[in-house]
């Protein structure tokens, strides 16, 4: 196919970073991200594993640098280390980096696979490491098994960074102590805004916590310096003096970062959601299933057009999610 322009919206953004979500289905069911009875899709209704490469692969062709592969929970996705072989066959050759986000109870058993395919970074959904509160925040979860997936993963060589929602009256005490376990650790740790996505049994401005009080409470007990490290995404970071360890806030209500959004969402059922806040999209399925490769670059095209300049994200108390649909529909 010949070579198609790079991918740059409207307001002049450069799409480098594409998120794909390879199942909606997850085996936890965190209070913050769905409903404890989910509705998942069909198996019918979802792209095929060889339409996701295909589609992935034009976007590299088209400029796409980064690729991260998501759910739901990636790993509960039956043949997943397909894909990712495939994907990474791309680094080097367009792609510069495949990574993936994962609640990381499924990590130990394949860790290794995802290293020998060229995965290099990991991050791994940890809210708490109290077994208790672990277990009230994903509804069931064994605490155990993450841990024991971190570990794999770095045995690997995988280099780990923990995300962690900052929940008040949740987790909010357990913030400090996460950022001195990862120092301890050499991993890295990224605190997120919860976001208002789906809608949940809880209002969720019950546990909504500013990262800009996080910053301030663990400026009085970290020595931390301000880091210029980009990955690719929204966080902004800092670093512990005298570690390995980066910090870094994605603050999506407090420290709004849609002037330099470079990504976009892939869902399982091939729905390209353009903002995470916003219901814009265009439908790569039925472009791959009806007109191939040439229809889905007609359809990058259009969707270019329709990429938002920023999301419109609220959590003032009994406001209505931003978007009906789940993060885990999304990709998180």
């Amino acid at each position: 196919m010949a070579c198609a322009p790079t991918l740059i919206d409207v307001h002049g953004r450069r799409i480098s970073y594409l998120r794909i979500s390879v199942t909606d289905r997850c085996d936890l069911r965190c209070r913050y991200c769905m409903a404890e009875e989910m509705t998942f899709l069909p198996r019918s209704e979802i792209l095929s594993l060889e339409e996701m490469a295909l589609i992935a692969e034009r976007f590299i062709a088209r400029g796409t640098t980064k690729i991260r592969l998501t759910g739901g929970e990636p790993l509960v996705r039956r043949d997943m280390i397909d894909l990712v072989r495939r994907l990474g066959d791309s680094i080097g050759n367009g792609l510069d980096e495949l990574t993936m986000t994962s609640n990381g109870t499924r990590l130990a058993h394949h860790a290794v696979a995802l290293a020998d395919a060229g995965m290099r970074r990991i991050n791994i959904s940890l809210d708490s490491r109290d077994p208790e509160t672990f277990r009230h925040i994903t509804r069931h979860g064994d605490i155990a098994r993450v841990l024991e997936g971190v570990a794999a993963a770095q045995a690997a060589g995988l280099r780990v960074k923990i995300n962690m929602v900052a929940l008040r009256g949740l987790n909010d005490r357990e913030i400090a102590p996460m950022l001195r376990w990862c120092v301890d650790q050499d991993l890295d740790l990224t605190l997120i805004e919860t976001m208002p996505l789906g809608a949940v049994e809880a209002d969720r401005a019950d546990h909504f916590l500013p990262l800009t009080d996080v910053l301030a409470d663990l400026r009085e007990q970290f020595d931390l310096e301000r880091d210029d490290h980009r990955s690719g995404g929204p966080a902004r970071y800092w670093r512990v003096k005298g570690s390995g360890t980066r910090l870094g806030l994605i603050s999506p209500l407090t420290a709004n970062f849609c002037d330099g959004c470079n990504r976009v969402r892939l869902t399982t059922e091939g729905k390209l959601y353009l903002c995470l806040g916003h219901e814009a999209h265009v439908d790569l399925k039925q472009a791959i299933r009806e007109g191939g490769l040439a229809a889905v670059d007609e359809a990058l095209d259009a969707a270019l057009n329709i990429k938002p300049r920023r999301h419109d994200f609220s959590v003032e108390r009994g406001s209505a999610p931003a978007v009906t649909r789940h993060m885990s529909v999304t990709g998180g």
